[in-house]
């Protein structure tokens, strides 16, 4: 099977799904789509996905977009290693941590709202609060979501997809200067995920345009 996945090496979903990717043996090509470039906005990148986001994962010239959308179909073609307990109640307390992230934090964050804040007058200042303030409730959240079952990971001593979710965020949120002393269960849990090589290889800094390969 030919896996492309199109991505941008900063991207929180596009981290994710390289996570999985990793996490799953599958190999695949990157193709980068910047997006400080418009990159995504193309003629040519919208045939292929016509919302203009990233990531896009191609499989045999089928695309699928949505990060969780293309971690769910990776689960399905490559069982092994499990993302989700096989119990459904603890399957879904998984999904719901994923998802604090997913749907409560970064949508509000992702660089598409940035910009728009900037145009409509907000400063840089004014919009890293406006960051800052959404990346501190949605990990309070999260933190007491996760404490009570959390293991070595977030959710017991495997990474399962809430890991996948949480170490992007935590990435970006260091980014932003966001100090993370509060979430200590996170903050555990994203240095065992990152102490794995699928997390180590899939970080920005390892596909950054000019990085060193290996």
């Amino acid at each position: 099977m030919q896996l492309t996945l199109y991505d941008y090496w900063r991207s929180s979903a596009s981290y994710r799904v390289r996570i999985a990717l990793n996490l799953k043996g599958a190999e695949y090509e990157r193709v980068p789509v910047n997006l400080l470039d418009g990159e995504q906005k193309a003629d040519a990148y919208r045939a292929r996905n016509p919302q203009g986001f990233v990531p896009m994962l191609e499989a045999d010239g089928h695309g699928i977009t949505q990060s969780l959308a293309i971690i769910g179909w990776l689960e399905a073609r490559f069982p092994e290693p499990r993302l989700f307990p096989a119990d459904p109640d603890e399957a879904a307390h998984v999904r719901a941590l994923a998802l604090t992230v997913a749907c409560d934090i970064h949508p509000l964050n992702n660089l598409r709202v940035l910009k728009h804040l900037a145009g409509l007058g907000i400063d840089q200042a004014a919009r890293d609060d406006w960051y800052r303030h959404w990346v501190r409730e949605g990990l309070d959240a999260l933190e007491a979501l996760a404490a009570p079952r959390a293991g070595t990971f977030l959710y017991g001593e495997a990474p399962t997809l809430a890991d996948v979710c949480l170490v992007p965020q935590l990435y970006n949120a260091r980014r932003f200067e966001v100090p993370l002393d509060g979430w200590p269960t996170l903050v555990r849990a994203e240095a065992s995920a990152n102490a794995l090589d699928a997390f180590a290889a899939a970080h920005p800094d390892r596909v950054a345009p000019g990085a060193a390969s290996g």
